[in-house]
């Protein structure tokens, strides 16, 4: 009952803070726009640009360098409407504009190839791409930062989008359209990151906190399909993190005390040609926890950066930077109940550090562009377990590994007649090193798997895609090809065997109207944590598998409405086979097919030999101004599957088969706001345990847990997850600082979730477990538990602006 006591006294402090938030006094000042409009080709400024505030009549034009100045404009969210002789309308992305500082943007625009004739396109606030006009959605600034129920935490906002299931378990998993969370891409401003969460999941994406700081981050992009060509090593997403630049005029602070961390944020100029933005942020959760009773005290900290300098007036130098130091400990003192004992039995000490830094070199040529990105990024996971959490003992599990990966990609975008062309290679230098010691029940005997790895490998690939736009422009087609290779194995060092072509049609029916599809064929290496494992004779046994690319062929095809300006329309059908999937040999299922959990997944030995499919219809809508609701609504039905040792196919832990993601935000008098995001996950497949073998005292007490009868897997189903989350804000616009409040309560009604029931031992009236003699096998008494979890949880941020 604790968290709930904690709740409810959170609770009382609001009620205490309201006459604050209901204050109807009005502070507001009026904030400058500044920016740049160029061709996005050459960098060239553009003159004689006209440019207006969406929704008003507000309107500017650039000087003969390209660059334009609004002043005098109301504090809040604001898009720009660009349009110039020669080139296309576009509406940029939103942005903040405030009293206390200079909000800057700068605008590319594309050159119109042909005239149109006969018809007027409809100029939409959604960009459409050519290269991927299917399975393509946009987040902007506002839905970031004004997310419901995600307490500014990208790694939650993400899982608003279309076709991503959301998990009631304090997990951050990317589910995409039935595919499992390893198989996600993540970039943060071109340069390539490999997790986004603290205390990931080791050879997957999942984790319970996002590592990227909200304040940097300007629009996200998601990809469930129709992957660029300069984007690989995924089979259900790519996403494209795009970061603000810091402020070319002063330093600027920004402080933030959200629902779990402390954070502060500072921007500004470096030089006269060079911005910044800094930040740093640290948990308070492991107080909050000691409070409430949890017996696992999660301590992270944040870092990031981005720095943006104008080298030439065609070229820019971009670094950009984000790491993470994260600590996972025992409440030992949290033991009152047996599900608190459960817990500290079986959860090992986790260490954790990670980082990413890499710089982008863009060269503006008068054809086109060069981008030139190095990068670097490292993992270190440190796992420890005590039996009993005795530390006198011998530890049951100790785990150190890391990876560390250095990479190089050069592209080259360019014009040739009415064909544009990106092309280009990229290089990779890894190193997994991994030393397990783990002791382990597995064929009726205690064992130990105990290696050392320590091997480093070569990657390289090669791309490119081209784009053209036929029938007076209303037929655009992109062709892109890709290959990678490494020098793992003879399986993986040829570039023709991963080989990648993917096909794009786009087909204008009527000024609003499109006929959309995507073909390709993707692959993705399996986790280091497969590579690197070793058997017991020291062979990398995966390797002497055969252990290959896992690829996955896309087919997805839809229509797309665009009513007016401010709304879109779109259904698509999309089918994906998955083959060379990790198959595991200890539990005779794919690996793609299993649940995630904390700690560390694909370390055993496996063969690329699993298949599996998941196929489905996707319905989005979205509204920015649906009776003054900006509206994001969508519904998925998917069927994610994985073929078991008899080759039939049985649903994988993805197999939601209904999602549902409804979002609304609406703009009040007096600088309010208030939203709400209501979200619906059909129930997951799961394993039930083994009682014969879970009951065994040797094979219970290396483990903590029970073990999963994989003869029955994903037999049973949970029920449907839903949750209604709302929020409310009220900004203070002053002249020298900014502030902003925001209340935000999840799980609105209370539902509570089910969970896989918590097997647990019985115990006698001392606490003590009970054991018993079965032939001669001592046997440990257990108890299935409700396992169901959900609480209202209502949390306050403060966010200051000065």
């Amino acid at each position: 009952m604790k968290p709930f006591n904690l709740a409810r006294q959170l609770l009382h402090f609001l009620v205490f803070i309201l006459p604050i938030f209901l204050s109807d006094i009005s502070f507001a000042q009026q904030g400058t726009i500044r920016g740049r409009v160029f061709d996005e080709q050459t960098n060239e400024g553009l003159p004689f640009v006209n440019l207006v505030i969406d929704g008003t009549n507000i309107g500017s034009t650039t000087d003969l360098d390209g660059n334009f100045l609004f002043t005098g404009i109301e504090p809040g969210f604001a898009r720009l409407r660009v349009s110039a002789v020669g080139y296309e309308t576009r509406v940029s992305p939103e942005f903040m504009v405030t009293g206390s500082r200079t909000a800057n943007i700068d605008i590319g625009l594309r050159q119109r190839s042909v005239e149109l004739e006969a018809v007027e396109v409809t100029i939409s606030q959604f960009e459409r791409s050519e290269e991927s006009p299917v399975s393509l959605r946009r987040l902007g600034i506002k839905e970031i930062e004004r997310s419901p129920g995600s307490n500014r935490d990208i790694s939650r906002v993400i899982q608003g989008l279309p076709g991503v299931a959301s998990t009631p378990a304090f997990r951050n998993d990317v589910i995409v359209r039935g595919g499992g969370p390893a198989e996600n891409s993540f970039f943060l401003d071109g340069v390539e990151i490999p997790n986004i969460n603290h205390f990931a999941t080791q050879g997957a994406s999942g984790g319970p906190v996002g590592i990227l700081n909200t304040d940097f981050i300007r629009e996200v992009e998601m990809y469930s399909g129709a992957f660029p060509a300069n984007r690989g090593n995924a089979l259900s997403s790519v996403f494209e993190f795009r970061q603000i630049n810091g402020n070319t005029d002063r330093l600027n602070f920004q402080a933030t005390l959200g629902a779990s961390d402390l954070a502060l944020t500072a921007d500004g100029p470096l030089t006269s040609n060079t911005t910044f933005i800094a930040s740093a942020r640290r948990s308070y959760l492991q107080f909050i926890f000691g409070i409430v009773g949890l017996p696992f005290l999660p301590t992270y900290n944040g870092f990031q950066f981005k720095t943006n300098t104008l080298v030439t007036e065609n070229s820019t130098l971009t670094f950009v930077g984000v790491g993470a130091i994260d600590l996972f400990d025992l409440n030992l003192d949290a033991n009152e109940t047996r599900e608190q004992r459960f817990i500290l039995d079986f959860l090992p000490v986790n260490e954790q550090w990670n980082y990413a830094i890499g710089g982008v070199y863009r060269r503006f040529k008068s054809n086109g562009t060069e981008t030139w990105v190095l990068s670097r990024n490292m993992l270190r996971n440190m796992a420890y377990k005590y039996p009993g959490n005795i530390e006198t003992l011998p530890r049951i599990l100790d785990y150190e590994s890391d990876e560390i990966e250095n990479k190089f990609r050069y592209e080259r975008s360019f014009s040739l007649g009415n064909y544009r062309i990106n092309a280009g290679a990229g290089a990779e230098y890894a190193r997994y090193v991994n030393d397990t010691f783990q002791r382990v029940f597995i064929n009726n005997q205690l064992d130990v798997i105990q290696y050392q790895t320590d091997f480093d490998m070569f990657k390289w690939s090669l791309f490119a895609q081209t784009t053209r736009r036929f029938m007076n422009e209303r037929l655009s087609l992109s062709l892109g090809v890709r290959s990678d290779a490494n020098n793992y194995s003879s399986q993986m060092s040829n570039l023709l065997d991963q080989f990648s072509p993917r096909f794009s049609a786009s087909y204008r029916l009527r000024d609003n109207l499109y006929l959309n599809m995507n073909t390709g064929r993707y692959f993705q290496l399996p986790a280091y944590t497969t590579m690197g494992f070793r058997n017991s004779e020291g062979l990398l046994v995966n390797r002497e598998n055969g252990l290959t690319y896992i690829s996955s062929d896309h087919f997805v095809a839809g229509v797309e409405f665009l009513p007016n300006g401010n709304s879109k329309l779109s259904v698509e059908g999309f089918y994906k086979m998955y083959s060379n999937y990790p198959f595991s040999l200890r539990d005779s299922v794919a690996l793609g097919s299993r649940s995630a959990d904390f700690g560390v997944v694909g370390n055993e030995e496996v063969t690329s030999t699993a298949e599996g499919r998941a196929f489905g219809t996707e319905v989005f809508y979205r509204n920015q101004n649906l009776r003054n609701w900006n509206v994001i609504l969508s519904y998925t039905l998917v069927r994610s599957e994985f073929k078991d040792i008899r080759s039939n196919y049985i649903p994988s832990a993805w197999d939601n088969r209904h999602i549902v993601n409804i979002t609304g935000l609406r703009n009040l008098p007096n600088n309010w706001e208030i939203g709400f995001k209501w979200r619906y996950s059909g129930g997951a497949p799961y394993t039930p345990n083994d009682l014969d073998l879970s009951s065994r005292v040797e094979a219970w007490d290396v483990q903590g847990m029970g073990y999963l009868d994989f003869s029955r897997f994903n037999s049973e189903r949970l029920r449907g997850f839903h949750q209604l989350d709302i929020r409310v804000d009220k900004q203070f616009f002053l002249n020298n600082f900014s502030l902003m409040l925001y209340l935000d309560i999840q799980n609105v009604y209370n539902f509570q979730a089910s969970q896989p029931p918590m097997l647990v031992l019985e115990e006698d009236a001392s606490g003590n477990p009970i054991i018993f003699d079965d032939n001669g096998i001592q046997r440990y008494r257990l108890e299935n538990l409700e396992n169901r979890i959900g609480s209202i949880l209502p949390s306050v941020g403060i966010i200051l602006l000065f």
